[in-house]
């Protein structure tokens, strides 16, 4: 018994199942979500004890070339309902914007992904688009970050998303990360990434950072010095010093050992 990793929807964090057979990655498997079975790929393998995820349940069968063409036929469906969707909404005036479908395996079910600022109540349009389309509809709200994860686009690193590059679950980022790598005071708009939120990459050296502070005084605390005391304006967290403003008008830069 291994767990696998499985990428259902490009706006999705990885699920994981268990799979009695062996299964490689990349490769297609069929799994029962909650509501329906779908189709996914596998993105990791990694044996019972050595990942503390919980799964989710048993993959069903490794993907059938009928299924696949089964997937792909829904696939080539899904722009026509999303047109239908987005013109229900535009009549009922819903705040809400339509993003992706997904149509299950056995096409009794269309799942509508979709972005807002708040709620939305869309019992309505769920009825509406039931009776016109002839299929159970569900509506999920996804923000802004997975909207970017699906899309997929480049980085002012000028290299791929770091959402795309990194299939697991998004770590909340915070300005607390920022705060603590010294660049909050660029604004958020030159930290934020396509999706409008924080950078993922804030997150990488946070950790490094916070080790690296640990014993260093704050910004613009006052501090006594061989020289004098002054006024902490600047903290090089990598060179382990801090620049000092001396009462005397004076800057002199203090290593961490000599505080």
């Amino acid at each position: 018994m291994v767990k696998v990793f499985v990428k259902l929807y490009p706006w999705e964090n990885l699920r994981v199942y268990e799979c009695d057979s062996v299964v490689e990655i990349g490769e297609s498997v069929v799994v029962a979500t909650e509501y329906a079975h779908e189709l996914g790929t596998v993105e990791k393998v990694e044996g019972t004890d050595s990942s503390k995820e919980v799964a989710n349940e048993k993959i069903l069968r490794v993907a059938t070339e009928r299924d696949k063409e089964v997937f792909a036929e829904y696939e080539a469906k899904k722009e026509e309902f999303i047109d239908n969707c987005k013109e229900a909404v535009r009549k009922m005036g819903l705040e809400m914007k339509v993003i992706d479908a997904r149509i299950s395996l056995d096409g009794k079910q269309i799942m509508f992904v979709f972005t807002a600022e708040g709620r939305v109540d869309f019992r309505d349009l769920v009825k509406d688009l039931s009776k016109e389309l002839k299929r159970s509809i569900r509506m999920q709200q996804i923000g802004t970050r997975d909207e970017a994860r699906r899309l997929g686009g480049f980085g002012i690193c000028g290299r791929d998303l770091c959402c795309v590059n990194f299939p697991g679950s998004i770590q909340s980022i915070t300005t607390e990360m920022a705060r603590i790598q010294q660049i909050a005071h660029r604004g958020t708009e030159r930290i934020s990434g396509l999706c409008g939120r924080l950078m993922c990459c804030l997150s990488y050296e946070s950790e490094q950072y916070k080790k690296l502070l640990e014993g260093m005084p704050e910004l613009h605390s006052v501090i006594v010095t061989k020289e004098g005391k002054g006024m902490v304006v600047e903290i090089n967290a990598v060179k382990q010093e801090v620049k000092v403003k001396l009462e005397s008008g004076q800057y002199v830069n203090i290593k961490k050992e000599n505080l």
